[in-house]
Order: C-alpha cells, then sequence, then structure tokens
C-alpha cells in the first residue's frame, strides 16, 4: 500500500521503484549456496539493504571481497557502538579485531537484532573472509587494524574540537574509502586513488549520517554517544540535549545548518575521485552513496525536523538516484540540483549564511566547469521539497 500511495503522491518516480523493487527480487534469489556465502549476503541484505544493492552490482570477485569489508567493519561498528560493554572490555577487543577475522572459530555476543546475530555467527565471515585472494585479505585487514585502534582511541575521548571530528571520522569511515581503493586496485579495475580524495568519500557520507542521526544518537540506551564536535554546537547551547527542546528550535537549525556547511567542503574532492572510475559498475558503487549524501544534507538544511524524528529522501526518490545515477553527468546534475535545492533554503539570518553559499557555489561551479550538465537526461529533486519524518 505505501508504494502505491508514494506512486500516486509521485508518478514521476513510479518507474523507478518498479524496477527497484524487481531488482531487490532478484537479489534476494541469488544468495549463494556455501553456508558461509548465503551467511554473508543475507546479512548484508538485513544489516544494510541500500549497501546490499550496490554491492550486489559489483563482479563477482569483487563483490565477495566488498561484500566482507563491509561485513568485517559492521562488525567491528557494532562493538565500538554497544554501549554496555566496559570500557576495559571493549578496547582490547577493538585493537585485536583484525586478529580475529582469520580465526574461524571466534565470535563474541554484542549488539541487538542482526547486528547480534551477526556477531554470535561471525566465524562465517572469518571462513568467507579466509576464501578472498592475498591482496583483498591484505587490504582489509590494514584497515580492519587501523580502524579498530582509532575506535579504541574515542572510547575514552570526547569529540570536543572540529580537528577531532575530522579524525573520528577518519577513523571510522574515511578509512573505508581508503580501504576500497584498496580493493579496487587489487581487482586490477582502477588505478589507485590518491588517500586525500578517498578520505574525503568517506567523510562525506559519514557527517551526513552523523548529522542526521541526532536523535537516534540522543536518544540511545542505557547512554548516548555523540560525535557532533563541541566547537562546533557549543556556540548555540549549553547541552547537546538543549536541541531538543522546543524554546530552542532556532539554535538548534544554525547549529545542523553550520555542521551541514562543515560537510560541503568535502563535496569537490568526492566529485574528483568519482570523475577518475573507470570502471562502471565501482562508479555505481560509489556514486549512489555520494548522490543520497548530497540528497540528504538538502533535506536536513534549515530542519527542524531533524531533531523531532527521521529525515531521509523518499523511496521513490531514492530509486530514482539508483536507476538514473549512470554517468559522470548524472553525478554533476543531482549534485547542483541538490545543491540548489539547499541554496534556496538558506535565511539571511543565518550566522552561517554567507560561508554556506560561498560551499553551494562553489559545488555548483565544479558542476557547471564540467560542461556535462547538458548531457544528462533527468531531474531529481524538482518534486523533493520537504523531509519525509
Amino acid at each position: 500500500m505505501g508504494m502505491i500511495s508514494a506512486m500516486v503522491d509521485h508518478p514521476d518516480e513510479a518507474y523507478a521503484l518498479v524496477k527497484l523493487k524487481i531488482a531487490a527480487s532478484k537479489i534476494s534469489k541469488q544468495i549463494p549456496p556455501e553456508p558461509h556465502w548465503a551467511f554473508c549476503y543475507t546479512m548484508l541484505r538485513k544489516v544494510s539493504r541500500s549497501f546490499s544493492l550496490v554491492i550486489q552490482q559489483l563482479g563477482p570477485e569483487l563483490r565477495n571481497a566488498v561484500c566482507v569489508f563491509y561485513l568485517v567493519l559492521r562488525a567491528l561498528d557494532t562493538v565500538e557502538d554497544d554501549t554496555s560493554i566496559a570500557s576495559e572490555i571493549k578496547v582490547p577487543i577493538l585493537m585485536s579485531f583484525h586478529n580475529h577475522i582469520y580465526d574461524r572459530d571466534w565470535h563474541f555476543s554484542c549488539g541487538t537484532n542482526d547486528y547480534k546475530v551477526l556477531m554470535d555467527k561471525f566465524h562465517y565471515v572469518s571462513t568467507a573472509f579466509l576464501e578472498l585472494g592475498k591482496g583483498y585479505q591484505a587490504a582489509i585487514e590494514d584497515i580492519t587494524m587501523r580502524m579498530g585502534a582509532g575506535m579504541a582511541k574515542f572510547i575514552c575521548k570526547e569529540v570536543e574540537t572540529v580537528e577531532d571530528y575530522d579524525e573520528y571520522c577518519y577513523y571510522v569511515a574515511g578509512l573505508v574509502g581508503l580501504g576500497l581503493s584498496k580493493l579496487f586496485h587489487a581487482s586490477q579495475l582502477e588505478e589507485l586513488a590518491p588517500d586525500s580524495l578517498s578520505n574525503s568519500m568517506g567523510l562525506f557520507l559519514q557527517k551526513t549520517n552523523i548529522i542526521r542521526d541526532y536523535l537516534e544518537d540522543i536518544n540511545e540506551i542505557p547512554e548516548s554517544r555523540m560525535f557532533w564536535p563541541r566547537q562546533i554546537w557549543s556556540k548555540y547551547a549549553n547541552k547537546l540535549e538543549d536541541f531538543k527542546e522546543e524554546e530552542n528550535s532556532a539554535k538548534a537549525v544554525e547549529c545542523l545548518n553550520d555542521l551541514v556547511t562543515n560537510a560541503l567542503i568535502h563535496a569537490d574532492d568526492c566529485l574528483k575521485y568519482m570523475s577518475a572510475l573507470k570502471d562502471f559498475a565501482i562508479f555505481r558503487f560509489c556514486a549512489i552513496p555520494q548522490v543520497m549524501a548530497i540528497g540528504t544534507l538538502a533535506l536536513c538544511y534549515n530542519n527542524l525536523e531533524v531533531f523531532k524524528g527521521v529525515v531521509k529522501m523518499r523511496r521513490g526518490l531514492t530509486a530514482k538516484v539508483i536507476d538514473q545515477t549512470r554517468t559522470m553527468s548524472d553525478v554533476y546534475g543531482a549534485f547542483y540540483e541538490f545543491a540548489s535545492l539547499m541554496k534556496s533554503k538558506v535565511n539571511d539570518n543565518d550566522p552561517n549564511a554567507a560561508l554556506t553559499r560561498k560551499r553551494i557555489e562553489a559545488i555548483q561551479k565544479a558542476c557547471t566547469s564540467s560542461g556535462l550538465l547538458t548531457k544528462r537526461s533527468g531531474s531529481l529533486c524538482k518534486s523533493q521539497t520537504r523531509s519525509t519524518s
């Protein structure tokens, strides 16, 4: 019923929704027969439906490597996120996690729901990891080791400054970008991208998630874990919790806009990274999440709903992004459209209005300078004027 209603409200998205549903149905039937690979691909769909779709488009060898890489890091993230685990237990696990991926018998019970299943049956992931090529294994081990050490560092360290914020995002997402670039290179389908660009690809996605997930993170039980940097939010409130209160709405939105403006600085690097990709499947794998990120930032910008519920792109619009992101001209067009949507929401009274416009216009300039905007056929966000809560 929800899908039919979405088609009626946004008929331009109907075709993409149907295509997405068919693609998702095909993927659900393409589970490998081996028990460990069946577990990995089934679990991938459960812990990340969107990434499951883009991962499945990769060639078989690289697809297996990226699937395992994602699940290893998701398991590592589950340990970090579980606030019920004492630090003296959690830190050693994070520091040694890169060794556990070689152990077919290791598992650790933590997390909830599907994440608990992933941790309880992690030996399936280890078994799949040990079947990958040595180049893939080396890349995954290296990134897991560096990420675990970085996560351990921030277990006992608050995100105080913008530098802390960038460092934390580097450990939990920038390293993912570096790892994926290594996997692409190991597949011999791509040149090895510069670390700075790979890092920006991760930071753009991570900062978008951190911004969007304010309410979920602040309400986490048994205790909240927040990654909004004090250097930014302390300009607008005495405590992060204050943004939930109605009387602080104006300041909450100003802080939100400040963080979105900070995230936009990575957009140009992301465009450079994607424009250098050669393989069509790898390009789609990288580009779809980045378009989703700038679309989500455009929805979050100047939007009080971030402090009241979940702000995300409509399912139909997500389907259009997946369907229409096929060339670099599509990416430039989407970035330009979402940047323009954001620009239309900038309030002159916002303390960061001038800087926000400057960063948005830098994105628009990068898109127009490419000379590819006119080669794009469709439009994504003409009807996307408000969030879906």
